[in-house]
């Protein structure tokens, strides 16, 4: 996030360019595998779960005493700051995830541009070596203190969203013309929970607005500006994703989308603009994947080291006693990115995030629905957020298990990996008596 002071507008752009940066262009292709026609209808269900996830921040944030989010919350509505430890080593996972999976999607978009995508670097495939390089450029950046301003990435979010609205009208125009539109009502009688799972695979395109939470003192008037950024950048947001998803299925193939996930919105583009569409996508997802990589990097580091000052993460890997950048924090997110954007799948880093976010968003909703008044009209609201989450963990967990069963021995893994760590932290004075009673014994 940029040292300058945010307003409304700002923040917005900073919103908006988090969530469409890069899920728009990386996510697209996963998901329709899963939905086909429907995935419009995907992303509208996930819009209105995240939507309502909003509202249990914006909520939160009102009652509480200190500025923060997720970990803030847990910790002061709850008092269980263990719960709230593991959720914040949960969230920095997904965030790794998150950057890496825009990675990835630059790597693929920049590689299809420069015609780089069959021709071998130094007998490296060119795919994960250019996601390497632009994860390993922008850490150093950050590390000297270059970030993009407001003025920068206000003009970045104002072309992703003209190059989107351009995509969703010619492409409705063109399909509309030339009679191929799907609306995916056949496919949804055939398979009703569809939509549902490729909503939860979706849930990590939503994700960027959130991290506004973390760095209130730098938003004028925050409580109020993000009340206004969630209201408006999760239903623009959702919108772009609507439209876009019911223009490339209309207009790209099932097979073409299973065999080139990574680029389907720049092939839909093609049907209608030929090449000067390919390569407007295409520029348009390297600007735009390149932004979020940068923005959710350094956003990422600044949340571990505020972690690490409350004493949930050790302080040997965020540095809190250092000023300015969090160096251990930047080097130490760039290599675990590195590690899964290079050998990881699209899919695997996709549902691998997407499953981190729902079990965060999740946790935000239970804390609301503590919270609420019972009584009063929007009740409903965090309750939705909850249910949403609470079918989708379930049924992406079978979907795993079921039909990609080595991407779920992945993410049980990292999972049971995580829990173990966090144990040995969060209960080290007693893992540290138990040992030194064994000792003793000895």
């Amino acid at each position: 996030m940029s040292t300058e002071n945010l307003g409304l507008k700002e923040a917005v752009s900073f919103a908006l360019g988090g969530i469409i940066g890069g899920g728009i262009f990386a996510v697209l292709g996963v998901v329709a595998e899963i939905a086909g026609p429907t995935a419009w209808i995907a992303y509208l269900i996930a819009g209105i779960v995240v939507l309502a996830t909003g509202y249990s921040y914006v909520t939160l944030n009102e009652r509480s005493d200190r500025n923060g989010g997720s970990v803030t919350f847990v910790e002061e509505f709850l008092d269980r700051p263990t719960l709230a430890g593991m959720l914040g080593w949960t969230l920095i996972v997904g965030y790794v995830g998150t950057i890496a999976m825009y990675g990835y999607a630059f790597g693929a978009y920049f590689g299809a541009i420069f015609g780089l995508s069959r021709i071998p670097v130094l007998g490296v495939p060119s795919r994960p070596l250019l996601s390497a390089l632009v994860i390993v450029g922008f850490v150093g950046l950050n590390l000297v203190g270059l970030r993009e301003s407001g003025v920068i990435e206000d003009l970045l979010v104002a072309l992703k969203l003209l190059v989107v609205v351009g995509f969703g009208v010619v492409g409705v125009w063109f399909g509309y013309t030339h009679d191929q539109l799907q609306y995916g009502v056949v496919e949804v009688t055939r398979t009703p929970t569809g939509p549902f799972l490729a909503a939860a695979v979706a849930f990590v395109s939503f994700e960027g607005w959130q991290l506004l939470f973390y760095d209130q003192e730098r938003i004028e008037n925050p409580v109020e500006t993000l009340r206004k950024v969630v209201y408006v950048s999760i239903p623009v947001s959702t919108l772009a994703y609507v439209i876009v998803a019911f223009v490339t299925l209309s207009l790209v193939s099932g097979q073409q989308v299973v065999a080139h996930p990574d680029l389907a919105l720049a092939i839909a583009a093609r049907q209608f603009a030929g090449r000067v569409g390919y390569l407007a996508i295409g520029v348009a997802a390297v600007a735009s994947t390149a932004s979020a990589i940068n923005a959710t990097l350094m956003s990422t580091a600044l949340f571990a080291k505020r972690m690490s000052s409350d004493r949930l993460i050790p302080d040997r890997v965020a540095g809190s006693q250092t000023e300015g950048v969090p160096t251990r924090a930047l080097l130490g997110i760039g290599a675990l990115t590195i590690g899964f954007t290079v050998y990881g799948s699209l899919q695997a880093i996709t549902e691998f995030a997407s499953m981190a976010f729902i079990v965060v968003f999740g946790a935000m909703n239970y804390v609301a629905v503590r919270q609420v008044e019972w009584s009063g009209p929007r009740v409903w609201i965090p309750v939705i957020g909850l249910a949403g989450t609470v079918v989708f963990l379930p049924l992406f967990c079978w979907h795993l298990y079921s039909e990609q069963f080595d991407i779920f021995v992945l993410v049980v893994g990292i999972a049971v990996a995580l829990l173990l760590v966090e144990g040995l932290y969060f209960e080290r004075r007693l893992v540290s008596e138990g040992v030194h009673s064994i000792r003793k014994r000895l």
